[in-house]
């Protein structure tokens, strides 16, 4: 287990039991639901990723994508960034 998860277990101790209950049932869903994108991923074949990609392709050609940085402001995408690394 990482520092930071028993930190964050650690925090989760000092709730009351409804609290750390709700917690883990949202922890759980997200564990769920991370698996469930894990598998529709894994499942994707190469022509679908290539039909994607040609998708985003055109939407971008014709203006109709927002770039981030008009959406999140600059620190937020740094954050998501460092997140994904």
């Amino acid at each position: 287990m990482t520092e930071l998860l028993d930190r964050a277990i650690a925090q989760l101790k000092t709730l009351s039991a409804d609290e750390q209950d709700a917690i883990a049932v949202r922890l759980l869903t997200e564990l769920e639901d991370e698996r469930a994108w894990n598998a529709k991923f894994e499942a994707t074949t190469d022509a679908q990723w290539d039909s994607i990609a040609e998708i985003v392709r055109q939407e971008i050609a014709a203006g109709h994508i927002t770039p981030l940085t008009e959406i999140f402001p600059q620190s937020h995408i740094e954050v998501l960034i460092q997140f994904r690394q």
